[in-house]
């Protein structure tokens, strides 16, 4: 499993853009995407704040999804839009949570130029402490 909370601030002004610019992604995503569980963007409620949870089977359906066309077509039009963004791994409680515990996974060495170079740019970082408290 691959589960990321983004932590997205938008341009002021922007966030009309920004939102018809999630809502077809997350069109498209749900649409083309077999190992996507969850894709879904929230409001803070500090102005211009936006969350998205992201969750898949494994590393290489996030790898899929980055790397897909209308992830690559959407890419210029939500950057222009976003003046701030910061992805974290998060981990699923078991017992709380339907999605499987998060988890590193190898890039195969024929993965295309992109997938290797989103690999390298957003890699699985989990972190320690989760371990004692997962189950086995």
């Amino acid at each position: 499993m691959a589960t990321i909370l983004a932590h997205i601030r938008v341009k002021p002004g922007c966030e009309s853009s920004f939102e018809q610019t999630a809502k077809a992604m997350f069109a498209a995503s749900h649409g083309n995407e077999p190992a996507l569980n969850r894709y879904e963007y929230w409001r803070s409620q500090q102005a211009g704040e936006y969350y998205c949870l992201l969750a898949f089977e494994n590393f290489l359906g996030f790898m899929a999804h980055q790397s897909s066309p209308h992830h690559e077509a959407a890419a210029a039009p939500l950057m222009d839009d976003i003046a701030d963004l910061r992805l974290e791994w998060i981990d699923p409680v078991q017992g709380a949570s339907p999605l499987p515990t998060t988890r590193p996974q190898a890039v195969p060495a024929e993965a295309d130029e992109l997938v290797r170079r989103y690999a390298e740019m957003i890699p699985v970082v989990t972190a320690d402490w989760w371990s004692p408290l997962r189950e086995p």
